[in-house]
């Protein structure tokens, strides 16, 4: 972390203490930096952090890598053929602009309270932006790499693997960091509304006993996640593929 961005952090966090500390707002309502300080350690000391971070950490990734399978053999097949992207691609291109929650109900009818219904609303959430973003960059490709490649003797999967998937490949990324996002809050809002293990278990329990300290320590914690996938794993693959293709100072 740079300097900058620690004076920045550090005079937000300064400001939320002395905000709280002011009294414009009850404790209950408005709880203090080093309040929820406090409440997060003793998540982390008794556990409960440790386990909600666990729990949901397994259902992004099942969910997550389900979607990121399905989605890109799906963006691939629609940017190659013509019929699937009159018909399934724009089934998708619609889809997608439905919010993931509204998949809730329709989950809890086929699948009722159960593991399923959140991963089925985890995977809608995602795999239609990795789909749309994995037929972006087909159709993107040059028709020139094409044409070089068969004239090279690539034919049928060799195609996709040779020219096809590393062409389209920053467009994928682009998808999948977007996918991962949205399965990110797909997952949240599914596990508030189904009582169970995880993260979002943490934050309904904090809303019912009036413990706002617990709930901006969990939500500090999804935020925190976010970040580390995001700079950690995102961040460097596209910084990868920036340098790759020149596209770096």
């Amino acid at each position: 972390m740079n300097l900058r961005r620690l004076v920045f952090f550090g005079a937000l966090l300064g400001l939320w203490e002395a905000a709280a500390r002011a009294g414009f707002w009850p404790p209950y309502i408005f709880p203090s930096f080093s309040s929820v300080s406090r409440t997060l350690l003793a998540g982390l000391w008794d556990g409960s952090i440790v386990l909600g971070v666990v729990v949901s950490l397994r259902r992004i990734l099942l969910a997550y890598s389900f979607s990121a399978v399905v989605g890109t053999i799906l963006g691939l097949a629609l940017g190659r053929i013509k019929a699937l992207e009159d018909t399934v691609g724009s089934l998708a291109l619609g889809l997608q602009t439905l919010p993931s929650i509204c998949w809730l109900p329709l989950a809890l009818l086929w699948f009722g309270l159960s593991e399923q219904a959140i991963l089925f609303v985890t995977v809608m959430g995602a795999v239609l932006s990795i789909t749309i973003a994995t037929e972006a960059g087909v159709r993107s490709l040059p028709p020139i790499y094409l044409r070089a490649g068969r004239t090279m003797g690539a034919r049928g999967l060799a195609l996709y693997r040779d020219v096809i998937l590393p062409a389209a490949f920053p467009y994928m990324v682009s998808g999948l960091k977007q996918g991962w996002s949205f399965a990110w809050r797909s997952l949240m809002a599914g596990e508030l509304l189904y009582v169970n293990l995880g993260l979002g278990q943490l934050l309904m329990m904090g809303r019912e006993l009036n413990d706002m300290g617990q709930v901006v320590a969990v939500m500090l914690v999804i935020i925190g996640i976010g970040v580390v996938v995001d700079r950690g794993i995102f961040a460097r693959i596209e910084q990868r593929i920036r340098s790759k293709w020149g596209l770096l100072a």
